[in-house]
């Protein structure tokens, strides 16, 4: 799965997110909640009306997704906290324009940027977390494969609306998430 990101996390993030794990396991299970959400909101899209099936089986395992990190935190005994902001988050999501093609490509972009940053990041956590917390670097490298996919599946379905204001539009988000991702914050969060 190759992703197209311009930049990469900064050094900050990987020992801010291993130091303060529980508030990053709360942080996740609230983004696989919003990512079943946004699925299921894809879905009131016409130009998406035969990705139906595709969209609730996104849904679905980003469900299933979020049932394991509940799981995960109580058996750490780590209480499901509020939601944080993510000033990375809303700084995407507050891009998206209105207008019938506009809206769904914008909507359909900013749902990959969010799953291609697990996708990486959950990478990134496997990788360092085997010496720290084996079965928790075991847990976010069985997610990495399904995060990249839907990151495919929602670029498919953006270029299948129109492709050129797609690839328009996606080469906007990259930069935007370039500047935003090497923002500085102190938030415990996955993004």
């Amino acid at each position: 799965m190759m992703l197209m990101f311009r930049a990469k996390p900064p050094e900050s993030w990987l020992p801010k997110v291993i130091a303060n794990l529980g508030t990053v396991l709360v942080d996740h299970a609230h983004l696989e909640r919003k990512a079943a959400k946004s699925a299921l909101t894809l879905q009131r899209y016409q130009q998406l009306s035969t990705r139906l099936e595709e969209l609730t089986s996104i849904a679905i395992e980003e469900l299933e997704h979020f049932n394991l990190v509940l799981k995960l935190l109580e058996k750490r005994e780590i209480p499901f906290g509020q939601a944080i902001s993510s000033p990375w988050l809303s700084g995407i999501m507050n891009t998206i324009r209105k207008g019938q093609n506009e809206q769904v490509i914008d909507h359909l972009l900013c749902a990959a940027m969010i799953e291609g940053r697990s996708c990486e990041k959950f990478q990134i956590l496997s990788e360092a977390l085997v010496s720290v917390d084996a079965p928790l670097a075991k847990f976010y490298a069985s997610l990495v494969e399904s995060e990249g996919n839907h990151y495919a599946a929602y670029l498919l379905m953006a270029k299948e609306v129109d492709e050129s204001e797609t690839n328009r539009r996606l080469d906007f988000y990259l930069d935007l998430d370039a500047e935003l991702v090497q923002k500085p914050n102190d938030l415990h969060i996955l993004h």
